[in-house]
């Protein structure tokens, strides 16, 4: 059996890997000159079950035309991103209402979960080493009414597996030292001691390294261009003037999954979200934060990794515009301004490096992943700001799809049949 996947991100690297270990010939294409190149790049670093919550929570609708056009804005709604987004749009929009959201959000947290243990077992497996931190997330919180929402939150989602401990001001100090010369601007926070980070980059590289190792091809630079088809089945990828036999395929592309998809005539409710991150040399530090902290009022976090110091956060609806805004740059400098004052204030700007990618967000904000309707063709996207969370396994469900074994979670929950 001989499966091409397409995209050498996060979720086409580990799917290679999982499918290598079926015993499948594998090919993975992508038109980047490495893996991991574009959303898996420069990521906010959180591995997180404590966010499982989707984006498109109750309110989404009015928070969304408050921030039309404000660039401070945590989600970014450019008028120009409309026409692309009317049908997906309306289903974010009905998505939104709490029935629909809580179900969404369990969905989320199930794979999530899932996904931490295959990437535990990963990590021990291949031995690798990505600047990771195993000491948890905090959640920050200005007001009262951020640490109350919070908390709700993580109780609900603590019904189905996701530790957590309510904070005081002093716990939140306690949990993260490096936050005590702002503590005056903290009421509280949430800190998820499972949770952990880590360098998505150089996790992706690590399981590549490995699945070529294994005998898996990775095909760079190299763009899809078009499919051949035999009644309901994939026969071959074409790229360029080549046609590369296929017994399966699997679209592993993130926000680009449904350009591919519309090749075959198949409508993926994924659009991209523009995130952008800054990563700083951490220098001489020595009294650093030792886990990321995320600050609920501006959707954003800053995240040590090993050396480095990245702030990530923001979401843009603008299309496929890769443009870096400097002013999106600038909240993220802003927040850590906020958060860690005489850090920020000792940087060399020179050193800064801005980066943007695309998140997939579905329009129910679950991942969509598995069987369509095209025999033999399989996705794996639609993880939106989950990306890093979710990789392993959902890599590990689709490929156990691909194979015909039954996956450990329940697939057709994340089916692109649902829609």
């Amino acid at each position: 059996m001989h499966v091409v996947i397409i995209g050498a991100g996060l979720m086409g690297t580990t799917t290679a890997w999982y499918l290598r270990k079926h015993g499948v010939e594998v090919t993975v294409i992508d038109r980047a000159g490495a893996a991991a190149m574009e959303t898996s790049f420069a990521n906010a670093g959180m591995l997180t079950p404590s966010m499982a919550d989707p984006w498109n929570a109750p309110g989404t609708l009015s928070r969304l035309l408050k921030w039309v056009g404000r660039e401070d804005a945590p989600m970014l709604l450019r008028p120009r991103a409309l026409p692309a987004l009317l049908g997906w749009g309306l289903r974010f929009l009905v998505n939104s209402r709490e029935p629909a959201f809580r179900a969404n959000t369990l969905k989320n947290v199930v794979i999530a979960n899932y996904s931490m243990h295959q990437l535990k077992s990963l990590r021990h497996e291949l031995g690798l080493e990505y600047d990771q931190t195993l000491g948890g997330t905090l959640r920050a919180c200005r007001d009262q009414a951020s640490v109350d929402h919070a908390a709700t939150l993580a109780e609900f989602l603590s019904e189905h597996g996701v530790t957590y401990q309510v904070l005081d001001r002093q716990g939140v100090v306690r949990t993260e030292p490096a936050l005590r010369t702002v503590a005056d601007n903290i009421v509280g926070g949430v800190h998820y001691p499972e949770d952990e980070s880590g360098d998505a980059h150089l996790f992706t590289r690590g399981v590549s390294q490995a699945a070529e190792a294994a005998g898996v091809c990775f095909r760079f630079g190299t763009e899809v261009t078009g499919f051949k088809r035999s009644r309901r089945r994939i026969t071959a990828v074409v790229v360029g003037a080549e046609e590369m036999p296929a017994d399966a395929v699997v679209i592993a592309a993130g926000s680009f999954t449904p350009l591919l998809a519309r090749m075959l005539g198949l409508r993926v409710p994924i659009r991209p979200v523009k995130g952008y991150s800054i990563t700083l040399p951490r220098g001489d530090w020595a009294d650093g934060p030792g886990i990321p902290v995320a600050d609920d009022h501006l959707h954003a976090a800053v995240t040590p990794l090993g050396h480095r110091v990245r702030v990530a956060g923001t979401a843009e609806f603008t299309g496929y515009d890769d443009t870096v805004t400097p002013a999106r740059i600038q909240n993220l400098l802003g927040l850590l301004e906020l958060i860690y004052p005489e850090y920020a204030a000792s940087i060399d700007r020179t050193d800064i490096r801005p980066w943007c990618g695309f998140r997939p967000v579905s329009a129910d904000g679950v991942p969509i992943l598995g069987s369509t309707p095209i025999a033999n063709l399989f996705l794996n996207s639609g993880q939106g700001h989950l990306g890093w969370t979710m990789s392993p396994g959902s890599g590990k469900a689709v490929a156990d799809l691909v194979v015909g074994t039954t996956p450990e979670i329940p697939i057709e929950d994340y089916a692109l049949a649902r829609f």
